[in-house]
């Protein structure tokens, strides 16, 4: 097989005369240069742990230590007040030494011991200032004296040019709130949603609870939090995403999408050159930990990004397990029903986007069909997971299968070179946005891998996107990935006059390899069944993608309400004249303040957003205040439901039933709704630029009779909604629900700032001439 001999770096026979032995020089300096690069990223890993050790410290305050140490006893001092002299007199080689020796080497060993007790000392410290979170409550523009001191505190105890990790052992434990404060705001969270003789009897179940059960499971629950980094993020991985036995695509993996008005270049291959390029530049950023921490205010965990590449989830019967490799050197590409390997370096150097461009288009040009059975095999990651789990033990365990999936399971990311073109184009560009949405979140239901960390999609036109798995990170993680791939690719790598990738190109790379596969008739059954279960849930998706361009945050903040809140307020509003009521509604909040945290809901759905549809501008403010505080409570560890589902867990571990409980998680969340942060605007010039605007991303419904909303707020004047629904329900329509909100939006501005003159029909053409 040509893999085989590819493979091989010596070949012997043996003979009369003896072994003949021929080498190939070839693959020896490659194997010699692979274990170079492999070397130089341990040693780069080494050093960076030394400095992420010390922090907020440097390696280099430790010959400070030792030299003012030995300047005070060269002074006739002894800052060590005899510390040093009963080191000196158990040293194990002081018949070796002379006096003045032992006298140094007992000064080092103390300066040492002073050095590592100066770093936990500030190490404590700054724990102790992160996890002060007041300041995120205090008015706008009005800073108190306390969090004036606090500010100057953690500037003098953060240290400098910190590395990624750097603030990790730094950052609180999310703390584990009171059972009689989680009761108390749940109670207040669905009292506007329950008529009187429901919540009576759920407050009876909740009164019931805290007084019994609920102080026996808080105790397991705070033991956790002392031994564990997060009390929350280990079950919440296992048991809402790895232990779900439901396709994964539509109901947890989610999109991103490309420019929504520029195409960089209409070459697909040349496209996906610069941007497979750019997201090996952000390993290699990740690997050395040059990224810069992620803050608000404070720093921002950083954990989940180490499993960003060569990353798979992998099925189980009645798990499933996330794996991560150290690191990868090639990249899977599906391609009209056949699987590639891809080297993405040479001689240990990474290919030009020119080079990558180049095999690309080999593949594409590749006239070779699939393999019987190979076309459709990765609707397999796209059906149910006990399926995926058996044909996977019984097919793809032994062989060349078995090779095959190792090599798509450890390749550093997934690409699909995809033959439809997607993107706002053609005479409805609505409806093209739509088509583009769907496109990215499910595809054909076999062009995908579901399971990898995240999949590239290049379409034909140029377009590209990406599908991620959401177990091993939460959107923003790979939202801030994407940023960076997005802007790389345009004002960094750029391309030639005719649309081609930069650089030159080493004719002598070897071309892409084509993975072998032997699918049997019965693994063809069970793909054919996987992909029937994936196509009904793909069709069952209703979706809609739409751009607000009426006015954006700016105007919103000067009507003094916070532009998260408005459009969340706005979306209740949408809800309620959509089907007459309100509904829980999930607002993601990330809990990243502290060590391994993920979210949080904020049950933006209360007593005041539901008393303002009055249309009142006091009573609008009201609702805003109020969520703008739920919301400040669940980043700061005071939320509800991940303390409710952490109780819930440890009662299941215990063998105990509760009422309350089993019916608080048991509860729909109708509207499921999320944000799509822009974290790196300094990549973007949306002033000059504003072409070069992401369209966000989205994800499916989370209930079959509810709306899944994400939005993106791009710059002053623009807005993105992604809405999801599913067709079998007749109570719900993306397109009724996308211009309800539309309304909403724009009824909510006229109340609020009716002073304001709202943009007329010339100035919204011209401005969408400009754009």
């Amino acid at each position: 097989m040509a893999e085989a001999h590819q493979a091989v770096a010596f070949q012997f026979t043996v003979t009369p005369e003896g072994i003949d032995l021929q080498l190939s020089h070839q693959a020896l300096t490659e194997i010699y240069l692979s274990g170079l690069r492999s070397w130089k990223k341990k040693l780069i890993r080494l050093k960076n742990g030394v400095i992420t050790g010390v922090y907020p410290a440097s390696p280099s305050s430790w010959l400070f230590v030792v030299i003012a140490i030995l300047a005070t006893m060269y002074m006739r001092s002894d800052p060590s007040m005899g510390l040093i002299a009963k080191i000196q007199e158990h040293l194990p080689v002081s018949q070796s030494l002379s006096a003045q020796c032992q006298t140094v080497v007992s000064a080092v060993l103390f300066s040492t011991l002073l050095w590592f007790s100066l770093i936990f000392t500030m190490r404590m410290c700054l724990k102790q200032l992160l996890s002060y979170h007041h300041w995120m409550f205090e008015q706008r523009g009005k800073m108190s004296n306390t969090t004036k001191v606090w500010v100057a505190l953690v500037r003098i105890f953060s240290g400098r040019q910190p590395l990624l990790y750097s603030y990790q052992g730094s950052l609180p434990n999310q703390p584990v709130p009171a059972v009689k404060d989680t009761v108390k705001r749940y109670l207040e969270s669905v009292r506007p949603l329950m008529t009187p003789d429901e919540f009576e009897r759920m407050t009876s179940l909740a009164t019931q609870f805290e007084s019994s059960l609920g102080n026996r499971l808080q105790w397991y629950l705070k033991l956790k939090a002392l031994w564990a980094s997060n009390y929350v993020s280990d079950w919440w991985e296992e048991y809402i995403y790895l232990r779900g036995r439901s396709p994964i695509m539509v109901n947890s993996n989610y999109y991103g999408m490309d420019f929504l008005y520029v195409t960089p270049t209409p070459i697909q291959a040349a496209r996906a050159g610069n941007t497979l390029h750019a997201f090996l530049m952000y390993r290699r950023k990740l690997n050395r930990e040059e990224l810069k921490p992620v803050s608000t205010v404070i720093p921002l965990c950083a954990a989940q990004c180490e499993r960003m590449f060569n990353t798979t989830r992998t099925p189980g019967e009645e798990t499933d397990t996330v794996q991560h490799w150290q690191d990868s050197d090639y990249v899977a590409v599906y391609h009209r029903g056949r699987y590639f390997r891809l080297r993405m370096y040479s001689s240990s150097r990474p290919l030009s986007p020119r080079e990558i461009e180049s095999q690309l288009q080999r593949i594409l040009d590749d006239p070779s069909p699939p393999s019987l059975g190979e076309e459709k095999l990765g609707a397999l990651t796209a059906g149910d997971r006990i399926p995926w789990a058996k044909a996977r033990k019984e097919y793809f365990s032994l062989g060349v299968n078995k090779r095959s999936l190792d090599c798509i399971e450890k390749a550093a990311f997934f690409v699909t070179l995809d033959d439809d073109e997607q993107g706002m184009m053609g005479e409805d560009p609505a409806a093209s946005l739509d088509r583009y949405a769907k496109s990215l979140l499910h595809g054909k239901c076999y062009d995908r891998w579901f399971d990898k960390s995240f999949s590239v999609v290049i379409y034909k036109n140029g377009k590209i996107g990406l599908n991620a798995e959401h177990s091993w990170a939460d959107a923003p993680v790979v939202a801030h990935l994407w940023e960076y791939v997005l802007a790389t690719d345009s004002f960094q790598l750029g391309y030639n006059e005719e649309g081609h990738c930069k650089g030159e190109v080493d004719a002598s790379l070897p071309r892409p390899q084509r993975l072998s596969w032997d699918i049997t008739p019965e693994c063809q059954e069970q793909i054919s069944q996987s992909l029937a279960v994936a196509q009904a849930l793909a069709d069952d998706v209703d979706f809609h993608v739409f751009s607000f361009r009426d006015f954006g945050k700016g105007r919103i903040k000067k009507c003094r309400i916070s532009p998260d809140a408005y459009i969340q307020l706005a979306l209740q509003l949408a809800y309620y004249r959509d089907r007459g009521m309100f509904c829980l509604t999930y607002e993601a909040s990330m809990t990243r303040l502290f060590r391994e945290g993920r979210t949080e809901t904020v049950r933006s759905c209360s007593n005041e957003s539901c008393g303002a549809w009055d249309l009142t501008r006091r009573l609008l403010r009201q609702a805003s205040e109020k969520h703008q505080n739920l919301y400040k409570h669940a980043m700061t560890g005071a939320g509800i439901d991940r303390h409710l589902f952490c109780l819930y867990v440890v009662s299941k571990y215990l063998g105990v039933d509760s009422p309350f409980l089993k019916e608080v998680l048991s509860e729909p969340w109708h509207l499921s709704t999320s944000q799509t942060p822009v974290q790196q605007v300094e990549l973007f010039d949306m002033v000059n630029h504003p072409e070069y605007i992401s369209c966000g991303g989205g994800f499916g419904p989370v209930a079959d009779d509810g709306y899944g909303v994400s939005y993106i707020i791009m710059g002053e004047n623009m807005m993105n909604f992604h809405i999801s629904c599913k067709h079998s329900c007749p109570q719900t329509s993306s397109h009724k629900y996308g211009g309800q909100i539309r309304q909403a939006l724009l009824d909510m501005l006229q109340l609020l700032c009716p002073d304001q003159r709202e943009p007329s029909r010339t100035d919204q053409s011209q401005t969408k001439k400009d754009l």
